[in-house]
């Protein structure tokens, strides 16, 4: 096929697939303090014509978190009848469940609004986008200091830099538009240049392809620019490993390390953090031991999702397992988890 005309075929199909409805913000009823798991496991069976960036946006999932927990499936080719893992179960960041939550090691943000009289409290959780290269999103607590709706974008110098040395000008004062990456609307933080916006371009969503900036898709940025009040505090903290309890069971959800050169490897093999977060969720609860070659192997094959850990009971003499890693049903979540981790 002449390539002008399949490069204009993949802007219509990309334009079809980025214009088509997708499922709303994942909205949970926030659990009890003692219990941090929201969601639930969701598996499906992939069409010939499917890719992961589409199904991730049918489901409104980030790339990455789709692509991380189905290690074994071509993003682009997966073929008919292919198991996928959706990632639609979440271990709540261990964070003041307050405001906005970002947890940059999973592209997640959550938002605890606050209860109306008679409302069940909830938490919503969206996809997002984060910073790259020397661009990392900093990890701090701050607050929306200003809201903006069409806004203009007013690129610092080393942006500018950065287009300049790939022979694209860009002005000093980009003007609300198509072409404004800020998208529709931007809420500012309480940290000099940095936001959290929409965009123009929602294919890279889930990925670490912004300056620093959280960016959000256009449908989501608009329902929490609508929802979230001046003045509401911003978290962002960055936890690769998640612990916590759902009904007297311990799950662990591991995330690869971010994309940062030389301290990405470092990092993957610090397992401080790991033991940390296992020992704060276990504190309360030494009745039983964890099955640490479980969790190592969780560990070291990060998929995203959490992952229901063995636990042997302290009270009795004989090693039992207080919880089998899950159902064997070959279409379950822990079966396909568990084939995978065996590698």
């Amino acid at each position: 096929m002449n390539p002008f005309i399949s490069g204009i075929a993949l802007h219509i199909g990309l334009l079809g697939l980025f214009t088509s409805p997708c499922i709303s913000a994942a909205t949970f009823e926030l659990p009890p303090a003692d219990q941090q798991l929201v969601g639930e496991p969701r598996h499906i069976t992939t069409q010939y014509e499917d890719t992961l960036v589409q199904i991730a946006w049918r489901y409104n999932l980030g790339y990455d978190e789709i692509r991380i927990a189905n290690p074994r499936v071509d993003p682009w080719l997966p073929g008919q009848d292919t198991p996928l893992i959706l990632p639609t179960h979440f271990i709540l960041p261990d964070a003041p469940r307050k405001g906005i939550v970002i947890n940059i090691a999973e592209m997640r943000l959550y938002y605890y609004p606050i209860p109306r009289s008679g409302e069940l409290a909830e938490v919503v959780t969206y996809p997002i986008s984060i910073g790259r290269g020397d661009w990392q999103t900093p990890l701090t607590t701050t607050k929306i200091i200003s809201k903006v709706e069409n806004p203009a974008w007013y690129p610092p110098e080393s942006v500018r830099k950065e287009h300049a040395e790939r022979g694209d000008l860009l002005a000093k004062i980009v003007p609300p538009g198509p072409d404004n990456p800020l998208g529709l609307f931007a809420m500012k933080l309480g940290l000099p240049s940095y936001l959290i916006h929409g965009t123009n371009r929602p294919s890279g969503i889930g990925m670490q392809v912004t300056h620093g900036c959280i960016r959000m898709r256009p449908a989501d940025i608009d329902t929490l620019f609508h929802n979230v009040e001046v003045g509401t505090p911003v978290t962002i903290v960055n936890q690769m490993f998640k612990a916590g309890w759902f009904a007297g069971v311990l799950y662990l959800e591991a995330h690869p390390p971010l994309k940062e050169g030389e301290m990405a490897l470092e990092k993957s093999r610090d397992l401080t953090p790991l033991t940390r977060t296992l020992l704060k969720a276990t504190k309360d609860r030494e009745d039983y031991t964890i099955d640490w070659k479980q969790v190592m192997r969780i560990a070291t094959h990060p998929r995203g999702v959490p992952i229901p850990i063995r636990l042997k009971s302290n009270k009795q003499e004989s090693s039992t397992n207080h919880l089998a890693m899950g159902s064997h049903d070959p279409g379950s979540e822990n079966y396909l988890l568990e084939e995978w981790l065996e590698d």
